[in-house]
């Protein structure tokens, strides 16, 4: 079996058909034949080049040795030692401990190819490439937030104070004031909603006909109102109305805003008689009822909401699994259930459609108790796809939870990593930026 020579760390000369490189103090012995699969790197350029033409030399490595033909290089030798592995594996993993985007500057710099790392580090760097894109637009975020452009005009200063009056909670008292009274109207709006469903609390119109108290009724138009006005100004400072407009949780805001005024023109401008309509009736209530939407509301002005949206987003496979394993499982116990219960005179499962409903209420441990097994195979059936829909739900339980820890921890770590970041540039800048700035 053919093995291939490796690297030798020693002292003395090298001997002929060989070349010896100085790492960071670290001398390495590598054999010219190795060298020669990959011509275009660095090391390569120096076998092949002769010792005599110093300005070529110099271009390729700090330093030179003549008489030990010695190259010297102000280089990391541990990064070093996984970039020699290409010439004997063909391929290169990342040691643990090791900056990937050094690295990735090492590899330049011996010029090699990032093709050659393994899958396994491709992966790992894409991810730690993401981590620094994120990073970099959080800075980017921080600095427009804290400097101030003194080229803007007048009109351009308002608009940015604006926003970061409206979208901006830390960045001053005001702010910081205005999302927490945001976060209460979205609180009260909801509590004012469940309360007007009270019979005991609601009055009779003019057509004796049960309506939400008037007290109940001002308070939440006082809250549209709030929440009107906020999407307005939010709109007008936006630097991109286009994507603000189409932003999801922007989205959210307008669909919570939106059945208020489609109800009140329907109540004011619509007649008497077009409003006795069932048609009309019931889009009015569908409306009313689409004021839940302000709950979602919270999650703009609650970062553990939004983490767990993210978690949510990052666990889409293990839901996806989750949804086909209790999907067959339906399916399976269902038609057993039809199946078994047909001998018995007065059973409950008419079809294996309406026997889903059964199924669906004993996988996920609900059990109602409107629809159950007379049968002893019946029972037997519903004990096994009660044990099997406990099994299938508990089973991504704990990558979701994962998921969560991850990303959460991920988040904090990026913004502890975009405001040191932030720190440093004002250290490089010999100047404080100022953490509050005033137009």
């Amino acid at each position: 079996m053919w093995t291939v020579p490796k690297p030798k760390y020693r002292r003395g000369s090298c001997d002929e058909g060989e070349i010896a490189v100085n790492i960071g103090g670290v001398r390495v012995e590598l054999f010219g034949d190795v060298l020669n699969r990959y011509p275009e790197s660095r090391l390569a350029e120096l076998l092949n080049c002769s010792t005599q033409d110093h300005e070529v030399i110099s271009s390729l490595c700090d330093d030179f040795d003549p008489g030990r033909k010695e190259f010297y290089f102000d280089r990391d030798p541990d990064a070093f030692k996984c970039i020699i592995d290409v010439y004997y594996f063909d391929e290169i993993h990342i040691k643990p401990g090791i900056c990937p985007i050094c690295f990735i500057k090492e590899m330049e710099f011996w010029k090699i190819d990032q093709c050659v790392l393994d899958e396994c580090c491709k992966s790992y760097l894409s991810e730690k490439e993401e981590e620094l894109t994120e990073i970099a637009n959080k800075v980017k975020v921080i600095l427009e937030d804290l400097e101030v452009d003194r080229c803007i005009t007048r009109t351009q200063r308002c608009q940015r104070f604006l926003w970061r009056l409206m979208e901006k909670p830390g960045s001053s008292l005001p702010a910081r004031v205005i999302a927490i009274i945001s976060f209460l109207s979205v609180l009260v709006s909801a509590l004012v909603m469940c309360i007007g469903t009270i019979p005991e609390l609601q009055v009779k119109n003019a057509d004796d006909k049960l309506v939400e108290h008037p007290t109940l009724e001002g308070i939440d138009t006082a809250c549209m109102l709030w929440f009107t006005a906020e999407y307005l100004l939010r709109l007008a400072s936006s630097p991109n109305k286009l994507h603000f407009t189409l932003s999801f949780m922007n989205a959210i805001d307008f669909l919570a805003i939106m059945p208020f005024y489609v109800v009140l023109t329907l109540t004011s401008l619509g007649t008497a008689s077009m409003m006795e309509l069932a048609n009309v009736q019931q889009a009015v209530q569908a409306l009313r009822i689409m004021r839940i939407a302000r709950i979602f509301k919270l999650a703009r002005h609650s970062s553990g909401l939004q983490t767990l949206t993210y978690a949510l987003k990052s666990s889409l496979k293990e839901l996806g699994l989750l949804l086909m394993y209790m999907g067959v499982g339906i399916f399976v116990f269902s038609a057993l259930a039809y199946t078994m219960e047909q001998s018995h005179p007065e059973t409950l499962f008419s079809s294996i459609p309406q026997s889903f409903w059964w199924a669906i209420i004993t996988m996920t441990t609900v059990g109602y108790g409107d629809i159950y097994p007379k049968t002893t195979l019946g029972r037997c059936n519903a004990a096994v796809s009660f044990l099997c829909g406990v099994i299938a739900i508990a089973l991504p339980i704990h990558p979701i939870i994962n998921n969560f820890v991850v990303v959460y921890n991920k988040q904090r770590v990026l913004e502890t990593a975009a405001k040191h970041e932030v720190e440093l540039m004002e250290l490089k800048n010999g100047r404080g930026v100022r953490r509050k700035c005033s137009n």
